[in-house]
Formats: C-alpha cells, structure tokens, sequence
C-alpha cells in the first residue's frame, strides 16, 4: 500500500498550478476490480469540494475533498471511503489510480453521465396497483419498508427475499433492477408481490443489522409472509428467493409458512462447499489447490456472524421437510451457485411431489441473465436484466399450481 501511495504522491507533485476550469464538472468510467466492473461518477463541485457515486452499489453520493486541482490534474479524498484519487488529464480523460485500502488500481473517466442501457426497467404508467407498505418482524423490532404490486383481483402473491448483502427492494446490482422487472412481468399476469428493503437499507430501520444471519433475516421474511396473509386478499401466499433469498425460502418452507417457492439460484449443499465451488469457478487457477478446511480458516479470521452462520448451515434437511410445490431453477454458468453442485442437491432433498420443477438453463449466470463467462465481472455489462424465458415459465408454473 505505501508503494503505491508515494506513487500517487509522485503524480501529484508534478502537476504544474493552472485554472481548474478544463476539470470541473462530471466525470464517469469503470473500476475493474478483478472480480467486477464497477462504475464510478465523479462530480467535481469547485476547487475545494466533489461527489462520488456508484450506480453499480445502491447510487448514494458520497462527499468527497479536492485536495489539489489544475488545469490538467487532480486529487481527490473521499474519507468515509478511505479512498484517495490521482489523474491526469490527457486527450480529455482523466487517466489516474484509484487507491483504496491495499488496493492500488488504474481509472480512467470520461466526461458525462455513466450511461447504463437497462431496457427491461419497468416504466410507468402501470397497468396495476402498486402501494408502498411497512410491516414489523416482532422479534427484533425491524420494520421493512416494500412494494405491493398488486393487479385487480390478484388471488395469488409472492414475498421476495434478496440475495446475500444488503440490497434495497428491487436488488439493484450494477444499474440491474431484477426484481423489480419480476414484480412488473408477473403483476401484468395477473400475480401480485412483495419485495422490500433489506434490514438497515433505503426505508427500512431497526433491528440488528451488524451482527444479525441469515437465520435473523429469516424472521423478517416470515414476518413478511404473516403480514400477506393477515391482509386477508390473497388465498396463495408464495415466496420467491434469489441466492441467500433462495437459501431463506427453504427454511421458511420447512415451518409451513409458504404455499409454494421459488428459487432462483438457491443453495443446495452447506456453505463451505459452496464457497470452494464458487472459488474455483470464479478463479480455477488461483483455487486449484483449495481446500474446505482453508475456506473455513479464512472465513474464521473475519470474525463475520453472517459468514459463521452461512458456512455452517446445510440446506438439506429443511429442503427434506418441505411439503409445498417447489420450483428450483439456475444458469449453467452461474459461477457463485453452481448449478451442477446444488440442483441435484436439491433434487435428492426434495420430498416427492409432482409438481416440483427443477430446472437448469443453458447459458445464464447467477443473475439469470444471458452470459458469455458467468463471471461476475460481466454483470453490468450486459444489457439483459433477465431472461425472458425464466419469466414466461415463471408465470406458467405459479398459474397452474393446486
């Protein structure tokens, strides 16, 4: 890290003192992390202060400080961030380093907005109700704050539980708002939903959050589910999970709560496992030799009760004890679920009953969108939010459930 800070200093000392007028304004470009593309907005206020915003991270500004400005370079801290940033302007971008923590990596920005092309964002006018409502998880005083889709004479809903991370209601990931183009697509079907902030995001207050598991995030879940069926408007209450969410909709399903699931990318086998699968299918070079037992060493030096709870935790006896309809689905090239590991998982676990789908589809990552590597990194890439085809057999499995 001090390598790489000297390195930054350098730059810096051999700017030459000039107007700040051919660097003020609006920047934009994308920080490959190595695992992800990350797009970063740079608002150069005035010589002294600055914005920053990632579209791909929830699009909360954050307050930065100009700590030097010419005409042609820049540095810029970000303190709650812990982020230091260095360019030069050259050919109208501003090439530099973006250091945070240990992490020293190149950045260029553009002028203007990051533009993102999400055509399957829902667009008002809707043709159904929406409402925004609150309910309260008892247990630990959370109140989740949602959405309530909800088409006229809607009979059968679904709660939707995100996936791991906090995550507002529509699961914005990397300018993606899969769920709420699920909620949209099944609601001008004639199936209404609920998705609401995580505990501790966008409306949503209360309750442990540091410290709180998936077990604690169970709870809001259910408490979600009681609160559909206590409305008295639905006469199928369903749950649909993403990833953890998927992870969650089977514990709920095991305590009768649900009337039927959905799974996207759920897991099907321990944590552990998971992890070693999902590294070495992200980085099969650097994870040849890895091992559970380093996994489970690496995950204790976080001190992390979420990472405790999850490496601990085997799905499979509660996917045993699960009555209702299952629809278990994943891509073939989600690296972080890996569908060849835990749909058959799920498959052995499941309790016999024909309605059950579980299904792998070819060519679609951990989001469900269409993919080329599966790797994360191409997430905000592609224009895809999610697969249509995923939708449609959605709708034509919910529709014809008993």
């Amino acid at each position: 890290m001090m390598k790489a800070f000297f390195a930054l200093l350098a730059i810096c000392w051999s700017f030459y003192t000039a107007t700040a007028q051919n660097i003020s304004g609006t920047w934009s470009g994308e920080l490959n992390t190595g695992v992800m593309k990350l797009g970063f907005v740079l608002h150069i206020d005035n010589d002294s202060t600055c914005r920053a915003v990632s579209p791909d991270q929830g699009n909360k500004e954050v307050a930065g400080q100009v700590a030097y400005l010419s005409a042609d370079s820049i540095l810029v801290k970000i303190p709650s961030l812990v982020v230091l940033y260095g360019a030069r302007l050259v050919n109208d971008e501003l090439r530099g380093t973006f250091v945070q923590g240990l992490s020293a990596l190149p950045l260029t920005l553009k002028r203007g907005q990051l533009l993102r092309q999400r055509p399957q964002n829902p667009q008002p006018p809707f043709p159904y109700h929406t409402e925004d409502v609150t309910f309260i998880n008892e247990q630990t005083g959370a109140t989740l704050a949602g959405t309530l889709a909800c088409p006229n004479e809607a009979k059968t809903v679904l709660l939707m539980v995100t996936g791991s991370g906090r995550q507002n209601r529509d699961e914005e990931i990397m300018g993606h708002k899969p769920f709420a183009v699920i909620a949209d697509y099944l609601a001008r079907h004639g199936i209404a939903t609920l998705r609401y902030d995580d505990r501790g995001e966008g409306q949503s207050v209360g309750g442990e959050i540091k410290n709180a598991t998936t077990k604690d995030l169970a709870q809001d879940a259910q408490a979600g589910i009681r609160w559909l069926r206590q409305s008295g408007r639905f006469s199928k209450v369903g749950i649909l999970g993403h990833s953890e969410g998927g992870m969650i909709a089977f514990m709920l399903g095991a305590q009768d709560e649900v009337d039927f699931i959905v799974s996207l990318a759920g897991p099907g086998v321990q944590g552990d496992t998971l992890l070693l699968a999902q590294n070495k299918a992200i980085d099969a070079e650097s994870s040849k030799y890895l091992t559970i037992a380093q996994i489970r060493a690496n995950v204790a030096r976080q001190k992390s009760p979420w990472l405790d709870f999850f490496i601990d935790y085997n799905p499979q006896p509660d996917i045993a004890r699960i009555a209702c309809p299952v629809m278990a689905l994943n891509g073939s090239k989600d690296s972080q679920v890996v569908a060849s590991q835990n749909l058959p998982a799920i498959r052995r676990s499941l309790p016999d009953n024909k309605q059950h789908l579980i299904k792998e589809y070819p060519e679609l990552n951990h989001l469900f969108q269409h993919a080329t590597t599966g790797l994360p990194a191409e997430y905000g890439d592609i224009e895809e939010t999610f697969s249509p085809e995923v939708l449609q057999e959605m709708v034509t499995w919910i529709q014809q459930i008993k």
